[in-house]
């Protein structure tokens, strides 16, 4: 999981031969940033489909729309939450790449 691969980064020797290379934390940065991108396009989607089932309630709700509701409100707050934590890692990788770059200046 790519919120395992940074926090390996982040924790690895800023400098010596064991430190990743700055092309290693810059794909790594790229994956990130594409998991992210990937997270906000489904949270999009699950906020659609709330939108859909929550505007159907005032016609006639039933017991199968409150569960898909709960369960989009569910997935929204994971994807929520995965998104937080996922942004937090890459503005501490973000930091790292600049780091090595001002080092190899």
């Amino acid at each position: 999981m790519i919120h395992d691969d940074i926090r390996d980064l982040l924790e690895s020797p800023r400098h010596g031969e064991d430190a990743p290379s700055l092309d290693h934390i810059e794909h790594t940065l790229t994956s990130g940033y594409a998991r992210a991108l990937a997270l906000e396009a489904e949270r999009l989607r699950l906020e659609r489909k709330l939108a859909a089932v929550a505007s159907r309630l005032g016609d006639s709700a039933d017991d199968a729309d409150a569960a898909e509701l709960a369960q989009l409100g569910q997935r929204l707050s994971v994807a929520d939450h995965d998104l937080g934590r996922l942004r937090s890692l890459l503005v501490l990788l973000r930091g790292r790449a600049n780091e090595v770059r001002a080092a190899a200046a």
